[in-house]
């Protein structure tokens, strides 16, 4: 690891105590019994509560360090998400129409369902910036699961890039932290079906996963941003 990884590392694990809105056990880290409330420890049975705490200091240190990485990362990865959003609208906005394959050459719309590619204009690239925006600010002010289809990729588009940083710098995460992560975010997700290879998926869910519905909300107390509803 060169100076720079470490650079990052540090920065990473500062700005683990900026992400308020997640806590480290939800990313996967195993609560140490001493930590604790009477009520909490409640909900453990004696025998998960006896190997929680045998767990080495030192590997518990481990763990708590790349948990926090992790929650740095996520954070990091927000602002980093937001940015590129706004580089891909100008990237858009400079064109008279946007083919596929511009699509295909833009930060984060191309890593969305790549069938619907045509209808990534600047509008809808507006309208996903509020709702991206919306869905990050989740990780401060506390967690809410996504309330359409759109807030979802946002999330999945928030992980990618994740991805990538980790990739890039070779960051010590918890093992499988994407699946640990998406268990939590994305808990019973409509999305992964848009990812499909099988045209049956989509038509048969046209009523629901159609470009049309992806701003809607799922529920009536569901909560989208009024511009993306518009």
């Amino acid at each position: 690891m060169s100076a720079d990884d470490d650079d990052i590392t540090e920065e990473l694990l500062t700005d683990a105590d900026k992400l308020t809105g997640l806590s480290l056990e939800l990313l996967g880290l195993d609560p140490h019994p001493d930590d604790m409330t009477p009520d909490q420890r409640l909900l453990f049975d004696p025998e998960d509560l006896a190997e929680m705490a045998a767990v080495p200091a030192e590997d518990r240190q481990t763990a708590v360090r790349q948990t926090r990485l992790l929650a740095g990362l996520l954070w990091n990865s927000s602002s980093i998400l937001i940015d590129q959003l706004f580089r891909d609208l100008g990237t858009l906005s400079a064109l008279e129409s946007a083919s596929p394959s511009d699509i295909a050459g833009t930060s984060v719309l191309s890593s969305l369902p790549p069938q619907f590619a045509a209808s990534y204009d600047a509008r809808f690239t507006q309208k996903f910036i509020v709702v991206a925006a919306d869905v990050t600010a989740s990780l401060v002010r506390g967690w809410t699961a996504p309330g359409c289809l759109a807030a979802e990729l946002a999330v999945r588009c928030l992980l990618d890039q994740a991805e990538i940083t980790e990739d890039i710098y070779e960051l010590d995460l918890p093992e499988d932290w994407r699946a640990q992560v998406e268990e939590v975010l994305l808990e019973d997700a409509d999305s992964e079906a848009l990812f499909s290879d099988s045209l049956d998926v989509l038509e048969d869910d046209a009523d629901r996963l159609g470009f049309e519905h992806w701003f809607r909300p799922y529920n009536a107390w569901d909560r989208i941003p009024p511009y993306a509803c518009s």
